[in-house]
């Protein structure tokens, strides 16, 4: 096989910019936009990188703060706490954004955050899912792998109190960030994979117990 004679023979492969691959092939893009937002991880920045994704999940954007955490706390496991509180009070403000479009934006920027960003289908279910449990659908939607989004926006469109509201957003974000920054301190990388394979069903469970325990004790007080 011939060896190219000259530089101008060489063809040089330029990687595909982010937002292209995100346009026009929705899977290979996310793992792109998902790489993207890990890679900040080993930067100084990462922290900074950590509440813009923690801000915007909470209203548009599809990659959660959760594997950015971990990955700060695995370089840094005394700052894992640290990092936990980033995640939630960049989340609860990103929350508030979310509210506003609901609640003001929706009839001009619906027509793109549907199908683009949310189905239609998901928005009915959230909605559906709001009107029956309230204030305990923000709450299991801000602690789960729940769409946070969807119910962050379906809550201002219902015009749930402002109070109600940020305050379901605080506790169940904190809970599951600082449950993911108490394992990696106490556990460091060994839990890692933990995490990543059975955060959803544990915070799931979590949740059962949860409002479990509150309705049990209404029942017995």
């Amino acid at each position: 096989m011939e060896e190219p004679t000259s530089v101008q023979e060489i063809e040089i492969v330029k990687p595909e910019p982010l937002w292209r691959a995100v346009l026009l092939s929705p899977v290979r893009g996310m793992r792109r936009l998902y790489d993207w937002v890990l890679s900040w991880a080993h930067s100084p920045f990462g922290a900074s990188v950590l509440a813009l994704v923690s801000f915007a999940e909470s209203s548009f954007f599809p990659i959660p703060p959760d594997p950015l955490q971990i990955a700060l706390s695995m370089e840094r496991p005394r700052r894992s706490f640290r990092y936990a509180l980033v995640s939630a009070v960049a989340s609860v403000l990103g929350a508030v954004l979310g509210w506003v479009i609901g609640y003001a934006l929706w009839g001009w920027l619906g027509p793109y955050f549907v199908p683009n960003i949310i189905s239609q289908e998901n928005m009915d279910k959230v909605h559906a899912f709001f009107e029956t449990w309230g204030f305990w659908a923000l709450f299991a939607a801000a602690f789960t792998p729940l769409p946070f989004k969807a119910f962050t926006i379906t809550g201002g469109m219902m015009a749930m109190p402002m109070p109600v509201f940020l305050f379901a957003c605080f506790i169940g974000r904190s809970l599951r960030f600082f449950a993911v920054a108490t394992l990696l301190f106490f556990f460091g990388p060994s839990v890692k994979g933990f995490i990543d394979k059975y955060f959803g069903i544990l915070s799931v469970i979590f949740l059962v117990m949860l409002v479990g325990g509150f309705y049990l004790i209404k029942f017995l007080l």
